[in-house]
Protein backbone atom coordinates (compact mmCIF):
# COMPACT_ATOMS: atom_id res chain seq x y z
CA UNK A 1 0.00 0.00 0.00
CA UNK A 2 0.94 3.70 -0.31
CA UNK A 3 2.61 5.35 1.72
CA UNK A 4 -0.56 7.50 2.33
CA UNK A 5 -3.50 4.93 2.32
CA UNK A 6 -6.81 6.28 1.08
CA UNK A 7 -8.96 7.49 3.66
CA UNK A 8 -12.53 5.93 3.76
CA UNK A 9 -16.05 6.40 4.62
CA UNK A 10 -18.38 3.42 4.17
CA UNK A 11 -22.05 3.20 3.62
CA UNK A 12 -24.14 0.31 4.76
CA UNK A 13 -26.84 -1.45 6.33
CA UNK A 14 -27.49 -5.37 6.31
CA UNK A 15 -25.13 -8.17 7.12
CA UNK A 16 -23.57 -8.70 3.26
CA UNK A 17 -22.49 -4.73 3.92
CA UNK A 18 -21.15 -5.59 7.11
CA UNK A 19 -19.06 -8.44 5.85
CA UNK A 20 -17.67 -5.81 3.57
CA UNK A 21 -16.63 -3.28 5.97
CA UNK A 22 -14.91 -6.24 8.57
CA UNK A 23 -13.08 -7.16 5.34
CA UNK A 24 -12.09 -3.31 5.21
CA UNK A 25 -10.98 -3.78 8.65
CA UNK A 26 -8.91 -6.53 8.29
CA UNK A 27 -7.54 -5.61 5.38
CA UNK A 28 -5.78 -2.60 7.62
CA UNK A 29 -7.76 0.27 5.51
CA UNK A 30 -8.43 3.42 7.20
CA UNK A 31 -11.88 3.50 7.40
CA UNK A 32 -12.93 7.14 9.25
CA UNK A 33 -16.68 7.12 9.58
CA UNK A 34 -19.74 4.69 8.76
CA UNK A 35 -23.02 5.49 7.42
CA UNK A 36 -26.27 2.84 7.92
CA UNK A 37 -30.00 2.85 7.84
CA UNK A 38 -31.54 3.69 11.10
CA UNK A 39 -32.31 1.08 13.53
CA UNK A 40 -35.24 -0.80 12.81
CA UNK A 41 -37.91 -2.60 15.47
CA UNK A 42 -36.80 -6.58 14.73
CA UNK A 43 -37.98 -9.68 16.06
CA UNK A 44 -41.17 -10.67 18.42
CA UNK A 45 -40.54 -8.17 20.71
CA UNK A 46 -39.57 -5.56 18.16
CA UNK A 47 -37.12 -4.11 20.06
CA UNK A 48 -35.20 -1.65 18.59
CA UNK A 49 -31.64 -3.47 17.57
CA UNK A 50 -28.35 -1.88 15.90
CA UNK A 51 -28.40 -2.57 11.54
CA UNK A 52 -25.28 -5.18 11.25
CA UNK A 53 -22.83 -2.26 9.93
CA UNK A 54 -23.43 -0.49 12.53
CA UNK A 55 -22.87 -3.21 15.32
CA UNK A 56 -19.53 -3.46 13.24
CA UNK A 57 -18.43 -0.04 13.34
CA UNK A 58 -19.17 0.28 16.80
CA UNK A 59 -17.24 -3.10 17.84
CA UNK A 60 -14.16 -1.20 16.00
CA UNK A 61 -14.31 2.29 17.57
CA UNK A 62 -15.62 3.55 13.91
CA UNK A 63 -18.07 6.79 14.19
CA UNK A 64 -21.46 5.47 12.91
CA UNK A 65 -24.44 7.74 11.43
CA UNK A 66 -27.76 6.79 10.77
CA UNK A 67 -29.18 10.05 9.05
CA UNK A 68 -33.22 9.58 7.37
CA UNK A 69 -31.22 11.74 4.71
CA UNK A 70 -28.35 13.79 3.45
CA UNK A 71 -29.33 17.16 4.34
CA UNK A 72 -26.90 20.56 4.23
CA UNK A 73 -25.76 19.33 8.07
CA UNK A 74 -24.92 15.62 7.06
CA UNK A 75 -23.62 16.83 4.50
CA UNK A 76 -21.45 19.09 6.22
CA UNK A 77 -20.54 16.30 8.71
CA UNK A 78 -19.91 14.14 5.39
CA UNK A 79 -17.17 16.67 3.80
CA UNK A 80 -15.31 17.33 7.37
CA UNK A 81 -14.29 14.18 7.31
CA UNK A 82 -11.84 14.92 4.07
CA UNK A 83 -12.38 10.97 2.57
CA UNK A 84 -10.62 9.92 -0.56
CA UNK A 85 -13.73 7.68 -1.37
CA UNK A 86 -17.24 6.94 0.05
CA UNK A 87 -17.77 2.99 -0.25
CA UNK A 88 -21.42 1.62 -0.50
CA UNK A 89 -23.03 -1.76 -0.17
CA UNK A 90 -26.56 -2.32 0.63
CA UNK A 91 -27.15 0.99 2.02
CA UNK A 92 -30.73 1.15 1.10
CA UNK A 93 -31.00 5.20 0.75
CA UNK A 94 -30.52 6.65 -2.86
CA UNK A 95 -27.23 9.43 -2.64
CA UNK A 96 -27.91 12.71 -3.90
CA UNK A 97 -25.53 13.85 -7.03
CA UNK A 98 -24.24 16.49 -3.89
CA UNK A 99 -23.03 12.94 -1.47
CA UNK A 100 -21.51 11.71 -4.76
CA UNK A 101 -19.42 14.41 -5.22
CA UNK A 102 -17.96 15.11 -1.78
CA UNK A 103 -15.35 12.26 -1.67
CA UNK A 104 -12.21 13.21 -3.53
CA UNK A 105 -12.73 9.90 -5.69
CA UNK A 106 -16.42 9.84 -5.72
CA UNK A 107 -18.31 6.94 -4.11
CA UNK A 108 -17.80 3.14 -5.42
CA UNK A 109 -20.39 0.19 -4.95
CA UNK A 110 -20.34 -3.16 -4.37
CA UNK A 111 -23.37 -4.53 -6.70
CA UNK A 112 -24.01 -8.45 -6.64
CA UNK A 113 -24.53 -9.04 -10.32
CA UNK A 114 -22.83 -8.44 -13.73
CA UNK A 115 -23.56 -5.03 -14.93
CA UNK A 116 -26.00 -3.97 -16.56
CA UNK A 117 -27.83 -7.23 -15.84
CA UNK A 118 -30.13 -7.02 -12.79
CA UNK A 119 -29.58 -3.25 -11.58
CA UNK A 120 -31.78 -2.73 -8.29
CA UNK A 121 -32.59 -4.03 -5.13
CA UNK A 122 -32.58 -7.49 -5.76
CA UNK A 123 -30.01 -8.95 -8.31
CA UNK A 124 -29.43 -12.02 -6.69
CA UNK A 125 -32.82 -13.51 -6.32
CA UNK A 126 -33.62 -12.49 -10.06
CA UNK A 127 -30.81 -13.93 -11.55
CA UNK A 128 -32.23 -17.48 -9.79
CA UNK A 129 -35.71 -16.95 -10.35
CA UNK A 130 -34.66 -16.34 -14.46
CA UNK A 131 -32.74 -19.64 -14.28
CA UNK A 132 -29.24 -17.68 -14.77
CA UNK A 133 -26.43 -19.62 -15.66
CA UNK A 134 -23.88 -16.84 -14.21
CA UNK A 135 -23.86 -13.97 -11.79
CA UNK A 136 -21.27 -12.22 -10.13
CA UNK A 137 -20.01 -9.31 -8.34
CA UNK A 138 -18.97 -5.40 -10.18
CA UNK A 139 -17.10 -3.00 -8.22
CA UNK A 140 -18.68 0.36 -9.99
CA UNK A 141 -18.25 4.35 -9.90
CA UNK A 142 -21.37 5.48 -8.46
CA UNK A 143 -23.06 8.50 -11.02
CA UNK A 144 -26.63 9.83 -10.29
CA UNK A 145 -27.98 6.87 -11.97
CA UNK A 146 -29.57 3.63 -10.35
CA UNK A 147 -26.55 1.35 -10.64
CA UNK A 148 -25.61 3.02 -13.73
CA UNK A 149 -21.74 4.24 -13.34
CA UNK A 150 -19.02 2.79 -14.93
CA UNK A 151 -17.59 -0.81 -13.68
CA UNK A 152 -13.70 -0.64 -12.60
CA UNK A 153 -13.93 -4.66 -11.36
CA UNK A 154 -16.34 -7.53 -12.12
CA UNK A 155 -15.80 -11.26 -10.82
CA UNK A 156 -17.97 -14.10 -12.26
CA UNK A 157 -19.35 -16.86 -10.44
CA UNK A 158 -21.52 -20.01 -11.98
CA UNK A 159 -25.31 -20.48 -10.33
CA UNK A 160 -25.01 -23.76 -9.20
CA UNK A 161 -28.07 -26.00 -9.44
CA UNK A 162 -28.14 -26.58 -5.80
CA UNK A 163 -27.95 -22.65 -5.03
CA UNK A 164 -30.48 -20.78 -3.15
CA UNK A 165 -30.30 -17.57 -2.49
CA UNK A 166 -28.17 -18.17 0.81
CA UNK A 167 -25.53 -19.73 -0.29
CA UNK A 168 -25.04 -17.59 -3.69
CA UNK A 169 -25.18 -14.83 -1.38
CA UNK A 170 -22.34 -16.35 0.77
CA UNK A 171 -20.38 -16.92 -2.15
CA UNK A 172 -20.71 -13.53 -4.06
CA UNK A 173 -20.40 -11.58 -0.43
CA UNK A 174 -16.60 -13.58 -0.47
CA UNK A 175 -15.90 -12.48 -4.27
CA UNK A 176 -17.30 -8.48 -3.13
CA UNK A 177 -14.85 -8.61 -0.06
CA UNK A 178 -11.76 -9.67 -2.25
CA UNK A 179 -12.29 -7.70 -4.93
CA UNK A 180 -12.98 -4.35 -3.11
CA UNK A 181 -9.77 -4.84 -1.36
CA UNK A 182 -8.39 -5.57 -4.57
CA UNK A 183 -9.43 -2.18 -5.83
CA UNK A 184 -9.11 0.48 -3.36
CA UNK A 185 -5.35 0.29 -3.09
CA UNK A 186 -5.57 0.72 -7.33
CA UNK A 187 -8.40 3.22 -7.11
CA UNK A 188 -6.60 6.24 -8.30
CA UNK A 189 -4.60 4.77 -11.35
CA UNK A 190 -8.04 2.45 -12.45
CA UNK A 191 -9.99 2.96 -15.78
CA UNK A 192 -13.63 2.04 -15.65
CA UNK A 193 -15.86 0.25 -18.44
CA UNK A 194 -19.06 1.77 -19.43
CA UNK A 195 -22.11 -0.53 -18.99
CA UNK A 196 -23.95 -1.55 -22.51
CA UNK A 197 -27.30 -0.43 -21.75
CA UNK A 198 -28.11 -2.60 -24.36
CA UNK A 199 -28.09 -5.24 -22.25
CA UNK A 200 -29.58 -3.61 -18.84
CA UNK A 201 -32.14 -5.60 -16.79
CA UNK A 202 -33.84 -4.31 -13.53
CA UNK A 203 -33.86 -6.37 -10.18
CA UNK A 204 -36.80 -4.70 -8.71
CA UNK A 205 -37.70 -5.75 -4.68
CA UNK A 206 -39.39 -8.69 -4.06
CA UNK A 207 -42.97 -8.38 -3.38
CA UNK A 208 -44.54 -10.03 -0.81
CA UNK A 209 -47.42 -11.45 -3.46
CA UNK A 210 -44.73 -13.06 -5.31
CA UNK A 211 -44.35 -15.93 -3.01
CA UNK A 212 -47.79 -17.18 -3.96
CA UNK A 213 -47.32 -20.40 -5.47
CA UNK A 214 -48.89 -20.15 -9.08
CA UNK A 215 -49.21 -23.59 -10.00
CA UNK A 216 -49.96 -22.90 -14.14
CA UNK A 217 -46.42 -21.94 -13.62
CA UNK A 218 -43.27 -24.49 -14.98
CA UNK A 219 -42.12 -26.74 -12.25
CA UNK A 220 -38.62 -25.07 -13.59
CA UNK A 221 -40.06 -21.85 -13.00
CA UNK A 222 -41.61 -23.16 -9.13
CA UNK A 223 -38.29 -24.63 -8.36
CA UNK A 224 -36.15 -21.27 -8.88
CA UNK A 225 -38.61 -19.73 -6.85
CA UNK A 226 -38.23 -21.73 -4.08
CA UNK A 227 -34.91 -21.52 -4.46
CA UNK A 228 -34.55 -17.44 -4.69
CA UNK A 229 -36.62 -16.71 -1.89
CA UNK A 230 -34.89 -19.53 0.90
CA UNK A 231 -34.85 -18.52 3.28
CA UNK A 232 -36.41 -14.98 3.54
CA UNK A 233 -39.59 -15.32 2.01
CA UNK A 234 -40.07 -18.83 1.38
CA UNK A 235 -42.79 -19.18 -1.36
CA UNK A 236 -46.18 -21.24 -0.41
CA UNK A 237 -49.53 -22.09 -1.16
CA UNK A 238 -52.90 -23.27 1.10
CA UNK A 239 -53.52 -26.13 2.19
CA UNK A 240 -56.20 -27.23 4.39
CA UNK A 241 -56.74 -23.42 5.40
CA UNK A 242 -53.23 -22.65 6.38
CA UNK A 243 -50.35 -21.94 4.45
CA UNK A 244 -47.26 -25.05 3.75
CA UNK A 245 -44.11 -23.21 3.32
CA UNK A 246 -42.19 -24.48 0.13
CA UNK A 247 -38.15 -25.21 1.29
CA UNK A 248 -36.64 -27.24 -1.32
CA UNK A 249 -37.94 -28.52 -4.51
CA UNK A 250 -36.70 -30.75 -7.40
CA UNK A 251 -38.01 -30.99 -10.87
CA UNK A 252 -39.69 -34.12 -12.41
CA UNK A 253 -39.06 -33.92 -16.23
CA UNK A 254 -42.18 -36.20 -16.65
CA UNK A 255 -45.39 -34.81 -17.63
CA UNK A 256 -48.46 -35.41 -15.40
CA UNK A 257 -51.74 -35.51 -17.02
CA UNK A 258 -53.32 -33.86 -14.46
CA UNK A 259 -54.73 -30.22 -13.21
CA UNK A 260 -52.07 -27.84 -11.69
CA UNK A 261 -51.32 -28.01 -7.96
CA UNK A 262 -53.02 -31.94 -8.34
CA UNK A 263 -50.91 -34.61 -6.06
CA UNK A 264 -49.57 -37.03 -8.14
CA UNK A 265 -48.01 -39.01 -5.24
CA UNK A 266 -46.82 -38.91 -1.34
CA UNK A 267 -43.76 -40.68 0.19
CA UNK A 268 -40.97 -40.23 2.58
CA UNK A 269 -39.17 -39.33 -0.28
CA UNK A 270 -41.06 -36.34 -1.69
CA UNK A 271 -44.25 -34.76 -2.11
CA UNK A 272 -45.18 -35.25 -6.13
CA UNK A 273 -47.21 -32.45 -7.97
CA UNK A 274 -48.68 -31.21 -11.32
CA UNK A 275 -47.90 -28.03 -12.43
CA UNK A 276 -48.73 -26.28 -15.87
CA UNK A 277 -45.34 -27.66 -17.30
CA UNK A 278 -43.85 -31.18 -15.48
CA UNK A 279 -44.08 -31.58 -12.11
CA UNK A 280 -42.19 -30.92 -9.15
CA UNK A 281 -41.24 -32.85 -6.37
CA UNK A 282 -41.54 -30.93 -2.56
CA UNK A 283 -39.10 -32.12 -0.40
CA UNK A 284 -39.21 -30.30 2.81
CA UNK A 285 -42.07 -27.98 3.96
CA UNK A 286 -42.67 -25.77 6.68
CA UNK A 287 -46.75 -26.19 7.98
CA UNK A 288 -47.68 -22.91 9.77
CA UNK A 289 -46.50 -22.65 13.25
CA UNK A 290 -43.75 -24.90 12.98
CA UNK A 291 -40.04 -25.69 11.56
CA UNK A 292 -39.07 -27.10 8.34
CA UNK A 293 -39.18 -31.04 7.75
CA UNK A 294 -39.06 -33.01 5.44
CA UNK A 295 -41.50 -35.15 4.13
CA UNK A 296 -40.38 -38.51 5.75
CA UNK A 297 -40.83 -36.52 9.38
CA UNK A 298 -43.98 -34.87 7.79
CA UNK A 299 -45.41 -38.26 7.19
CA UNK A 300 -44.58 -39.43 10.87
CA UNK A 301 -46.65 -36.80 12.89
CA UNK A 302 -49.07 -36.08 10.15
CA UNK A 303 -49.88 -39.19 7.88
CA UNK A 304 -53.36 -38.59 6.64
CA UNK A 305 -51.68 -34.55 5.58
CA UNK A 306 -51.50 -35.39 2.01
CA UNK A 307 -53.36 -38.03 -1.05
CA UNK A 308 -53.23 -38.47 -4.35
CA UNK A 309 -55.84 -36.49 -5.99
CA UNK A 310 -55.49 -33.61 -3.38
CA UNK A 311 -55.44 -30.11 -5.28
CA UNK A 312 -53.01 -27.76 -2.90
CA UNK A 313 -53.89 -24.09 -3.29
CA UNK A 314 -57.48 -24.45 -2.38
CA UNK A 315 -59.08 -24.63 1.27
Amino acid sequence: MSAHPLRLVFAGTPDFAAAHLSALISAGLDVVSAYSQPDRPAGRGKQLLPTPVKAVAQEHGIPVFQPEQFDAAELARLSSFEADVMIVVAYGLLLPPAVLATPRLGCINVHASLLPRWRGAAPIERAIMAGDLETGVCIMQMDAGLDTGAVLKRISTPILAQDTCKTLTARLCQLGCEALCEVLPLLPTLSAMVQDETHATYARKIAKAEALINWQQSAADIHNLARALYPRVPPWCMHQSKRLRIISTQVLQDQPAALPGTVLACSAQGLDVACGEGALRILKVQLEGKNEMDLASLLNGHPDAFHAGMLLGSD
